[in-house]
């Protein structure tokens, strides 16, 4: 009988413990004469790149100043002073001075349920859960509008900046996902009608673009509407955004529940479970942790794409900052624009890569993608 050696393996090399940094940068990045010149092509790159942003950003900036005049001098890099100056117009937009202290109060009051919840290991997730979906909007809702308990009335034309975009993210990502589901299992659906009134909306909404939901939103909505009952710009928007977010949601979800094995419905059918139990507790759980990347890029697109809601007349952080720099013809200067386009971009990949870290932080936790040999 002919005996085989077992087989073996082919590992990345790598320097022994201790070796230090010298030894990783030979064998990583100077193993061979290609690979030194492509380390050396990259390092040039990247210092051409980030010392011209260095210059722009810290060298040549401007950091102090009243007005774009101190911006306008030859070689000036950003004009900081007009950041200054305008933050709390873009972090709150029009909202009161003297009212701020609500906006400052629900940002803390969302964190105080959000971080928790996000932290494996901290107990009472329920509780957490309820005050998150029950309790803060309604908290929100009364900090943020007033009309009672004794806080004055600030209606929504007033909002603007970062609370305009937050608050279209966050309601859109907390509404469009429960719909999206729900729009996924209308899909798969045994009901004809109700199958095929979840594929026309899918389809017919994905056939558009944002801007026409936020412009049947803003102008269609209230002519189906009972007279005499209006609904307010910025819920018009929040209703157009929720809408065309969940019909992307839903084709990434049915994406997860067509990778679930048929044996898990065939088991939960021997089991005598109800619809609703079966896909609440074997199907979903699954589905939904599979498709975790693509729910998040969904998440990360719509917090991106808040920025239309620009059309209809209302001002988050990437359209306030664009009114000052046109508007404002005080803070005119060859960098103005630039260095407001440039906080602006900067807020928005805070936002987009947090949740891009944490997304991955979730999936290493459940082991998404490993494989098992």
């Amino acid at each position: 009988m002919t005996t085989h050696a077992p087989s073996t393996t082919t590992k990345t090399m790598r320097p022994p413990a201790g070796a230090g940094p010298i030894a990783w940068m030979r064998q990583n990045l100077f193993a061979t004469p290609v690979d030194a010149l492509l380390t050396f092509a990259g390092l040039y790159i990247v210092y051409r790149l980030l010392g011209g942003f260095i210059d722009w950003a810290l060298v040549s900036a401007t950091w102090t100043g009243d007005d774009g005049k101190a911006c306008s001098r030859d070689g000036a890099g950003a004009c900081w002073p007009f950041i200054w100056h305008k933050f709390g117009l873009f972090m709150s937009g029009r909202f009161p001075d003297a009212e701020r202290w609500r906006i400052y109060l629900t940002y803390g009051l969302a964190l105080a349920g959000l971080v928790p919840l996000m932290i494996p290991g901290v107990p009472g997730k329920l509780w957490l859960f309820i005050y998150m979906l029950g309790v803060f909007p309604l908290l929100a809702f009364v900090l943020l509008s007033g009309g009672m308990f004794g806080l004055s009335h600030v209606p929504t034309e007033l909002w603007g900046g970062l609370l305009v975009t937050l608050v279209v993210a966050c309601v859109g990502i907390a509404a469009s996902f429960p719909l999206g589901i729900l729009l996924a299992l209308g899909r798969r659906s045994e009901l004809p009608i109700v199958r095929w009134v979840s594929i026309g909306f899918i389809e017919i909404v994905r056939g558009v673009p944002l801007v026409t939901m936020l412009f049947f939103a803003s102008v269609m909505l209230p002519l189906f509407l009972p007279e005499n009952v209006t609904f307010d710009k910025l819920l018009r928007a929040l209703i157009g955004v929720a809408l065309f977010s969940a019909a992307y949601l839903a084709e990434v979800i049915r994406g997860g529940l067509q990778a679930i094995p048929r044996g898990q419905l065939e088991a939960a059918d021997a089991l005598g479970l109800s619809y609703w139990q079966k896909m609440g507790l074997i199907v979903l759980p699954q589905a939904l942790k599979l498709v975790i990347p693509g729910i998040v890029n969904s998440f990360i697109a719509l917090f991106k794409d808040t920025s239309l809601v620009l059309i209809i007349g209302l001002f988050d952080l990437l359209g306030i900052v664009q009114q000052s720099v046109q508007a404002d013809a005080k803070w005119f200067s060859p960098s103005t624009s630039t260095t407001g386009y440039f906080f602006a971009g900067f807020i928005f990949w805070i936002f987009c890569f947090g949740m891009s870290r944490y997304s991955s932080f979730i999936e290493r936790r459940l082991g998404i993608g490993d494989r098992k040999s």
